[in-house]
């Protein structure tokens, strides 16, 4: 054969290849990208009910009410002496590694054996509780430890403004500040241009939920007083509701934003400089831009008027330990005391403090509908407990969901089925969801992801009309798939929808990796809680989101 004809059937050969490889390169993309919803939806078997009205209750209940018993927080420290302090103080100060510098102290402090004036034994006892959550329990009067020290004093005036009663015993035990983190090559680099920024759609920055964020409540006060003196005038409403527009999501906690942050979905983020100071992975990425009231973690006594003489003198002489040159030296050690040169002239009241949390809850979502499906796990691993504290959850958290949203809910077993379809959540369609919620009973097997495109295409079908909607998913589960789809079958389809999912684990032994996977995916929060403070976590994560 000649060498050309030989180069022609080689090149011919050569093509063939090419082509085959690219078809097999192709089909794999392809079905690596995953099913459509449509095409699984064929796959799932979905039954529609009636829906059945019950009646509803019109008690204005708050969160007060759901508080879990106080143990779910237990000690610290112990005390065990003859006058026992106890100090209930925001996580950063209690916590393990950097953020153990009351532990570490209140250990030094029972070990010394200091005596009150008349010659009693004085011990501390440290409970840490996040800074809102701290209040609550002070408000509710369900637990009032003697000392209480949140991160900022904004929760002083909140406590003393809705009933409870804490007085300043010292307004700076440690120093830290709050602080935009923003990304190191931004061009943006003072609080007022990263703010502008995200309100001109430039930049996307994440925070935490100030109703319960000792930073995210700065941070809310901070952009209503940049807009207007008048926080509550229209300018001072105008500048949330403007930055609000561009805020992809408001983290659950800390921990979802930091995976936010980390993954690239945002060019910045809050936290407190002490955190900062301490997270290389996160320092390296950004420079921290200090902003609103001090972090100084003010140390207040709680219901002073019904303390006693031993007691008070006992607090006299803690407040004095945790001042003395030891105490902070190692409060130094670990990032507290740091960035002294930032000050700030403003100041807020615990009204205003009550008001900018009200204009928060009825603005956050900038007029933009809602539509939310909830998923409920009525699986046989739900029988008990788990399904009762469902129902009671969902039935409860009820009222902190605002009546402009639109909302649908599914269950499943061993198959799916639309208990409520979606419809504006308005007197008539709480009474269906109700009546949804009265219906749910546990048997069968699990079939979660299957539940999850269904509510995923009951979503499509409703933004047709709303395209400008705010989409979520919230499953309630103990998250044990084990008939359906998987979750890589799903998670192409979920990840192009843009939908959030948000997993809450209903038992001890939940399959939380599964479930924290599942919310991943579009930057959702998974909440892990038992019978005992489901009630209050979803009616806060309602509160923040619905």
């Amino acid at each position: 054969m000649k060498k050309s004809n030989v180069a022609v059937v080689l090149g011919i050969v050569f093509a063939v290849i090419i082509v085959f490889v690219l078809g097999i390169l192709a089909l794999f993309k392809t079905s690596s990208k995953g099913k459509t919803t449509e095409s699984m939806l064929k796959h799932i078997k979905v039954e529609e009910k009636t829906p059945v009205k019950a009646s509803i209750s019109l008690d204005d209940n708050t969160l007060f009410d759901e508080l879990p018993e106080i143990s779910k927080y237990p000690l610290s420290v112990t005390a065990n002496a003859d006058v026992n302090i106890e100090i209930m103080t925001s996580p950063e100060k209690a916590g393990k590694d950097y953020e153990a510098w009351l532990i570490d102290v209140a250990e030094n402090f029972n070990r010394e054996g200091v005596t009150t004036d008349d010659g009693r034994t004085i011990g501390l006892s440290v409970r840490s509780v996040s800074s809102g959550l701290a209040a609550d329990y002070i408000i509710s009067n369900k637990h009032t430890p003697q000392l209480f020290t949140p991160s900022n004093y904004l929760w002083g005036e909140y406590v003393n403004a809705n009933g409870g009663s804490v007085t300043v015993k010292n307004d700076r035990l440690v120093g830290n500040t709050a602080g935009l983190l923003i990304d190191k090559n931004s061009e943006y680099k003072t609080f007022e241009d990263i703010i502008k920024a995200v309100q001109d759609g430039k930049i996307n920055i994440g925070y935490t939920n100030p109703q319960t964020s000792s930073t995210g409540m700065n941070l809310l006060l901070s952009i209503l007083k940049m807009g207007d003196d008048n926080m509550f005038s229209d300018a001072g409403i105008e500048s949330f509701t403007k930055f609000q527009q561009n805020i992809p999501f408001v983290a659950y906690n800390t921990m979802q934003m930091r995976d936010s942050a980390q993954k690239g979905t945002l060019d910045g983020m809050i936290l407190e400089y002490q955190t900062y100071t301490n997270e290389p992975n996160i320092n390296k990425m950004y420079d921290f831009v200090p902003f609103g009231v001090r972090h100084d973690n003010p140390l207040y006594v709680v219901n002073e008027e019904y303390l006693n003489d031993a007691e008070l003198d006992a607090i006299d002489k803690i407040n004095t330990y945790l001042m003395d040159d030891s105490s902070q030296r190692i409060a130094t050690k670990y990032g507290f005391n740091a960035n002294d040169d930032y000050t700030t002239n403003v100041s807020f009241t615990g009204s205003e403090v009550n008001k900018a949390l009200e204009m928060y809850k009825s603005n956050k979502d900038n007029g933009k509908d809602i539509i939310a499906v909830f998923v409920a796990d009525c699986s046989g691993s739900m029988f008990g407990d788990p399904i009762n504290q469902l129902k009671e959850s969902l039935s409860n958290g009820m009222q902190y969901i605002n009546e402009n949203n639109y909302v649908g809910l599914v269950s499943y077993s061993d198959d799916v089925t639309i208990e409520v379809p979606i419809e504006k959540f308005d007197m008539n369609q709480k009474a269906y969801f109700q009546g949804g919620i009265n219906g749910l009973t546990a048997n069968g097997s699990t079939a979660s992801y299957d539940a999850v495109v269904v509510a995923m295409d009951m979503i499509e079908k409703a933004k047709a009309d709303k395209p400008d909607a705010k989409a979520m998913i919230f499953l309630l589960s103990d998250g044990y798939q084990n008939v359906g789809y998987g979750l890589n079958t799903i998670s192409p389809a979920l990840e192009e929808s843009h939908i959030p999912v948000y997993t809450i684990s209903y038992t001890a032994d939940a399959d939380t990796d599964a479930m924290r996977k599942l919310s991943e995916i579009n930057e959702a929060a998974t909440i892990n809680a038992d019978s005992e403070d489901i009630v209050y976590k979803i009616k806060s994560l309602f509160n923040s989101q619905m």
